[in-house]
């Protein structure tokens, strides 16, 4: 329950992420999401069907640069309120960890 929050805002992104960035709003491409309960963490895993990214040259929001613009936080969230984010596939499958004794962010 203290993560429902967290939880709600990292799996939103990170879906919006796939339909806009991946699918590219393609109708014909489904976005699948699944989830998986372990012994102490709940992993989300969120795949589209798209080209991929190279997830490690994504601008960083806070540099001043990037304050003012309108989009390009939805990793930067990810990373902040998931306890783990992996991406796998060329960025098209993105894992998101909650760890209910993790603190946020670590």
């Amino acid at each position: 329950e203290d993560h429902y929050g967290n939880i709600l805002v990292a799996v939103t992104e990170a879906v919006n992420n796939a339909i806009q960035h991946g699918n590219k709003f393609d109708p014909a491409k489904e976005i699948e999401v699944e989830y998986e309960k372990k012994k102490n963490s709940l992993v989300f895993r969120i795949t589209d069907q798209g080209q991929g990214f190279d997830f490690t040259t994504i601008p960083d929001p806070t540099d001043p640069e990037n304050l003012e613009k309108i989009n390009g936080r939805g990793v930067f969230l990810m990373f902040k309120l998931a306890d783990k984010v992996n991406f796998k596939e060329n960025g098209r499958v993105v894992e998101l960890s909650f760890q209910p004794e993790a603190s946020v962010g670590s």
